[in-house]
């Protein structure tokens, strides 16, 4: 999952949503550097990830972009599901998706001190350019497509992405919608994080 899915899927714990956030910069036993929470934070990530690469109906997902994003499929695919929790974000969560941004933003200015050095250098770009409400829209997962494959190993095929993205779109969104929910369900019950806040998410 991408960058909205692993703050979702924090709950409400500062420390947890940093260390959800910064799993992909902490290899191997290097999370024992961090406090418990940021470190719990840390395991889940590579939960989730685990969970989200395994499951059926994100294969299902991969198989529109593997001709030219090959084993990349995936990364396509959590930037386009975070794409699609935006957009049906009032049906995961009471709370505005504007102050869920502004909290992750202040909980990154409050930890920035224990930031691995990569994403202290990425972060005052990620806020200037408000990444996350970015994925609203389409002409902005271009955008993050784009910068993307400039920035990172992904490769420059966003012209094909849009292309399968505007094909698929209806079909791509009942995949997310029918994984996510499991997704949720998994984390509250292996992790007793309380993620939907009393929505009726169906399970």
């Amino acid at each position: 999952m991408n960058v909205l899915a692993h703050i979702y899927l924090s709950g409400d714990s500062e420390k947890i949503i940093i260390g959800n956030y910064i799993g992909d910069y902490v290899k191997g036993r290097d999370y024992l550097k961090y406090p418990e929470h940021v470190r719990r934070g840390i395991i889940l990530h590579r939960h989730i990830d685990a969970f989200t690469d395994r499951h059926p109906v994100v294969h299902r997902s991969k198989i529109h972009f593997t001709r030219k994003y090959h084993r990349y499929a995936g990364v396509v695919v959590d930037i386009i599901y975070d794409h699609f929790l935006t957009r049906e974000w009032d049906f995961f969560s009471r709370r505005p998706l504007e102050s869920v941004t502004y909290n992750f933003y202040r909980a990154m200015v409050n930890n920035f001190e224990i930031l691995p050095d990569e994403v202290k250098s990425s972060f005052p770009f990620f806020i200037i350019n408000n990444w996350i409400e970015t994925y609203q829209t389409r002409s902005g997962i271009r955008r993050v497509f784009r910068t993307m494959s400039k920035r990172t190993s992904l490769p420059s095929e966003t012209r094909y992405a849009m292309k399968m993205l505007k094909k698929n779109y209806y079909t791509l969104n009942d995949d997310f919608m029918e994984f996510f929910p499991q997704l949720i369900e998994y984390v509250e019950k292996d992790f007793g994080i309380e993620i939907s806040h009393g929505i009726r998410i169906p399970f």
